[in-house]
């Protein structure tokens, strides 16, 4: 891998010194023949790729609306320059939102406007080049869809929208990449962005059983393909085996068995995550999600629960319902879907989890609103939900949390930097430098108020922050799950009886 110089933290961050083709050698590892052709993109770039991607084009602009506006609508106002972590990390002018949307725009004017047809060069119009398509590759792969810049934005343009558009095109014409596409392969195979067939993931699953058992003293089962059961429970696959996403995984299984519901996974469709929107293929993101739906009818289930996943929430929120609705076959009662988040803070709200904020005296906790549940999705029936909902369970289980500054959290939080299908050790140096905002915020918690861990309820958030966290002097495990919080908190009934029951009859052997 290569060495590249990680950034200073500061407790200010000043817009940084324009530093072109600072990223320019920034390139994901492109899609081997067979993840593309698995997918149904050409295997490698076609002959006649120049017609095709111009075609693809038009076919977005026509599809979307929004997308043509986006072309237009921009005035140059700057108000979205220094709003991008990857910008504020590398300086790469490219990395400002606006200068990212014009390597397409500056296409969209030559081939679908008529003065980029007649004057391209008073309009800024560029022909679409093998080499354009280059940059098109590298700098759309420098865009973690965060959205935070739309927030700043005062015409609304999306640059989400736009990568996810540019990356189709890409892979329309043979220039995929490999991280993506390989992970939808594996899902549409088996279920899960891992690759882990039924028989690995039930003895994963007996294996947590047993630790919980032996933690606790309790039985707490992890249900698979169980029929009837009231809750279907969808989640990342990094929560069967990685830590800390293992221990969220333990948390809802706590949570579940303490409502006294029953719950199964589904071994059909064990990925919460869809990878398919960080590629900008609603057709791809149709088939993930067929998966979770065939799974709930066959399995007779009630509803549906989403785990700690927030690309895997923005897309079941967003666009389930569009995608492969209605869910009319789900009990009309409950959310549809339903964010573990928000089960469980209703268990708190009705006094129905006994939570001892002790066990989490360790930590002092700070929270990271993960891009997709803060900016494209919500929780609850209030506005602003997904910022209430979280801090409420942690605060419920925690006597020590502190806020980051008010620019950071909420709709203005920063991305982890490893967001969007950028999560993947070729971008290792966008991935440090582009979390560089959020570990100023993290540094100066820390500093001020002790802050010693950051919660996070995204399985991408706890994966990029567990590889960076050590490269700004962070310990890796400063990054926790949500519902490990609760996992710590939370009292079983039953829990500790068995310690009881075994001093009581080391005492009854003590007296004879």
């Amino acid at each position: 891998m290569a060495k590249y110089e990680v950034p200073e933290l500061e407790s200010h961050r000043d817009i940084p010194s324009l530093a072109p083709g600072a990223m320019a050698e920034s390139n994901p590892y492109p899609a081997a023949p067979e993840h593309q052709e698995a997918l149904g993109f050409p295997g490698e770039l076609v002959d006649d790729w120049h017609d095709r991607a111009i075609g693809k084009f038009g076919e977005l602009l026509d599809r979307s609306r929004s997308l043509r506006v986006y072309m237009d609508a921009c005035v140059k106002c700057g108000a979205c320059t220094d709003k991008c972590h990857y910008f504020l990390g590398t300086g790469d002018p490219n990395n400002m939102p606006v200068a990212r949307q014009d390597l397409m725009r500056s296409v969209y004017r030559r081939y679908f406007t008529l003065s980029g047809k007649l004057f391209p060069g008073l309009v800024g119009a560029r022909d679409l080049t093998e080499e354009v398509l280059d940059e098109w590759y590298r700098y759309f792969h420098q865009c973690s869809q965060c959205r935070r810049c739309s927030v700043y934005c005062p015409y609304g343009i999306d640059t989400a929208e736009i990568s996810m558009a540019a990356r189709e095109i890409l892979d329309a014409v043979g220039k995929g990449q490999k991280y993506c596409n390989e992970i939808l392969g594996k899902v549409h195979k088996i279920g899960n962005n891992l690759g882990l067939p039924e028989p690995a993931l039930v003895d994963t699953l007996e294996g947590i059983e047993e630790d919980i058992e032996d933690e606790t003293g309790v039985k707490v089962r992890l249900p698979v393909d169980e029929e009837g059961a009231d809750i279907l429970l969808v989640t990342p696959s990094a929560d069967f085996f990685a830590e800390p996403h293992v221990d969220g995984l333990i948390g809802y299984a706590k949570v579940f068995h303490q409502a006294g519901v029953s719950w199964t996974l589904s071994s059909y469709a064990s990925e919460a995550a869809n990878f398919a929107m960080f590629i900008g293929s609603y057709e791809q993101m149709q088939e993930v999600a067929k998966r979770i739906r065939k799974a709930a009818e066959d399995l007779g289930v009630k509803r549906i629960i989403v785990g700690e996943c927030g690309h895997a929430w923005r897309v079941a929120y967003s666009f389930w319902n569009t995608l492969v609705g209605p869910f009319d076959f789900l009990d009309p009662n409950y959310p549809v879907p339903q964010h573990i988040c928000e089960f469980t803070y209703d268990l708190i709200q009705q006094g129905k989890l006994n939570l001892d904020k002790s066990a989490n005296d360790h930590m002092t906790l700070t929270f990271h609103d993960s891009c997709n549940v803060a900016r494209g999705s919500r929780m609850g029936a209030e506005p602003g939900g997904q910022f209430h909902i979280p801090r409420a369970i942690i605060k419920a289980c925690c006597n020590n949390f502190v806020d980051m500054a008010d620019d950071t959290i909420h709709e203005n939080t920063f991305c982890c930097g490893g967001g969007g299908g950028l999560l993947t050790d070729d971008l290792m140096e966008l991935r440090v430098k582009g979390s560089v905002p959020r570990m100023d915020a993290l540094k100066q918690v820390h500093e001020d108020h002790g802050v010693t861990h950051m919660a996070a309820i995204c399985a991408i958030c706890k994966s990029q922050f567990a590889k960076v966290m050590p490269e700004y002097g962070f310990e890796m495990d400063a990054i926790v799950s949500l519902h490990q919080l609760v996992s710590n908190a939370i009292v079983l009934d039953g829990q500790g009886q068995e310690d009881e029951e075994d001093g009581h009859a080391d005492m009854a052997d003590e007296n004879g």
